[in-house]
């Protein structure tokens, strides 16, 4: 071992195998990233973006940046209360804030990266120590998540076919012959 990867005592440095291995083994991965805000309908794109796991310690979080501008769009650690699943190359995280449900879309290029990314922010964002210490918290904070989550959507889901069924009911009305008014010209006698 060359001399100068020994430490001061002669041993060899301390590693964490759990973090270096994170460290090597995770790359940037370009996303097209979506948002949809609380009480919105549909999505809004954001951009490109490449996704980072940034370790600290023992924690570690998530990393959204503009892939032009380097400009953090959003971070997502062990403090965050969300649930992310995989649809399609799309990986949906919906972030609870209280009652309120702020959705993040992010669609990698193809499916391996779809899967690495999923498990990438289940293992930064799942709450190691509280699992631990107190499992009924722990369980009873992610039935929770997944609660309002499935609430907010159901709301959507609401929305969405009342403006449908405006739309058709609108669309089943004459409104040519309303808007109209029937004209008789008198007839001339001669």
């Amino acid at each position: 071992m060359p001399e100068d990867t020994m430490d001061i005592d002669g041993a060899p440095p301390v590693t964490h195998p759990h973090t270096s291995t994170i460290r090597e083994n995770f790359r940037e991965i370009q996303v097209k990233v979506h948002v949809r805000h609380h009480g919105k309908d549909n999505w809004s794109y954001q951009g490109r973006g490449v996704v980072t796991q940034e370790v600290s310690g023992h924690s570690s979080r998530i990393v959204v940046r503009n892939l032009s501008t380097g400009k953090i769009m959003t971070t997502f650690g062990e403090t965050s209360d969300l649930q992310a699943e995989k649809r399609g190359n799309f990986v949906v995280i919906g972030c609870v804030d209280g009652t309120k449900v702020v959705s993040w879309s992010l669609n990698a290029l193809n499916n391996s990266e779809t899967l690495r990314l999923l498990a990438s922010i289940e293992l930064a964002c799942y709450r190691c120590k509280q699992a631990i210490s107190d499992p009924r918290t722990h369980l009873k904070s992610r039935r929770k998540v997944e609660k309002i989550i499935k609430e907010d959507r159901r709301k959507r889901h609401r929305r969405r076919k009342e403006q449908e069924a405006m739309i058709d009911a609108f669309a089943r009305q004459d409104l040519s012959r309303e808007m109209e008014p029937e004209i008789t010209v008198p007839s001339v006698a001669s």
